[in-house]
């Protein structure tokens, strides 16, 4: 029950965005730091995905990929929902106040609020709220550098920024083949308003996603070799992008978004693996296990993005419970 009202799949896939901007920083090296971040983030999570559901049983009941969600289905009183969401989203923050630093509990915090209380509401407004739920998905991996470093540099807003410009050709792909049904809800988006706009969306941010994998290097994040590798798998999501802002069918939809629910572990999982050592980098474990924790991140990732639907927020749209089916051609996102 609790699962379900947290969005587990979901929340383990920003759970793990979150330690990748953590590993990331060349001082990883605490085992009860991660921990601890790993924990109050996923409380975080648990929070928001609470809350959003809370909010939006009269919606979700209206459509098919959502109309079995526990409180749709009164399997829970909206009461009880309600107290989860109080309990886990206070017990996140504090954990992270207590045991990471007031920083990463800001950005928790912060998060968790623009997640309830602004792109929650905001689907039924304006389409303003993709934009709005790219910052949610976004934050994750600046809460995992400040964690570590208990500062924002340059390094962390450029991790935020790959996971914002993400989630346009992740989400957009995906709401393509849902239009009918946030139609029938009354949400906002660009699939169902601006077609057009949802496509070119899609390809801008995807084309933005180069320039963002070259500056990862240049702030001797990683060598070289990452611009490289990084810009060869940018050229296949770009690909998808293109084929879909000219076609704009269920095809082309598809193709983009499974390609781009591989691009996101690939990349981590590259930049990990070319993370640029430093002279005074501790020889901790951490450290030295990035690369597995890339590999469990990928796998897990995938395994978690296939079956659910919400933005990643990573960051899509918040719908997770799809009929069998539509599981082929959806999956994972804002908080």
């Amino acid at each position: 029950m609790y699962m379900d009202l947290a969005k587990m799949r979901l929340g383990a896939l920003v759970t793990l965005t979150t330690m990748s901007g953590y590993a990331m920083t060349t001082n990883a090296t605490s085992l009860g730091t991660l921990l601890s971040l790993t924990a109050g983030t996923a409380l975080c999570i648990a929070s928001a995905n609470a809350y959003n559901q809370f909010v939006e049983p009269p919606y979700d009941a209206q459509m098919s990929r959502t109309r079995n969600r526990i409180l749709v289905r009164k399997g829970i009183s909206p009461l009880h929902a309600w107290g989860f969401a109080s309990v886990t989203g206070l017990a996140g923050v504090s954990l992270l106040a207590a045991a990471v630093n007031p920083l990463t509990a800001a950005l928790g915090a912060a998060n968790l609020v623009l997640y309830a209380a602004v792109y929650t509401p905001m689907k039924r407004m304006s389409i303003a709220n993709t934009w709005v739920g790219a910052i949610v998905g976004g934050i994750p991996p600046m809460m995992g550098w400040a964690a570590c470093t208990d500062s924002l540099p340059a390094e962390a807003w450029l991790l935020g920024g790959l996971l914002y410009a993400w989630q346009f050709p992740h989400f957009n792909s995906l709401a393509w083949n849902l239009r009918a049904d946030y139609s029938k809800a009354g949400y906002r988006m660009m699939a169902v308003t601006d077609p057009k706009l949802n496509a070119r969306v899609s390809l801008r941010y995807s084309l933005g996603l180069i320039p963002l994998v070259t500056l990862v290097p240049y702030l001797d994040m990683t060598s070289w070799w990452f611009a490289i590798d990084g810009n060869i798998v940018n050229a296949v999501l770009v690909a998808g992008a293109i084929n879909f802002w000219r076609k704009r069918d269920d095809k082309s939809a598809r193709q983009l978004f499974f390609g781009s629910l591989i691009y996101l572990p690939v990349v981590l999982g590259l930049m990990m693996f070319h993370k640029k050592a430093k002279d005074n980098d501790a020889p901790g474990a951490l450290e030295g296990n990035s690369s597995v924790l890339a590999s469990s991140g990928a796998v897990a990732g995938l395994s978690s993005a296939e079956d659910d639907d919400d933005e990643y927020e990573y960051v899509d749209d918040d719908e997770e419970d799809e009929d069998e089916d539509e599981s082929s051609s959806t999956s994972v996102a804002r908080t």
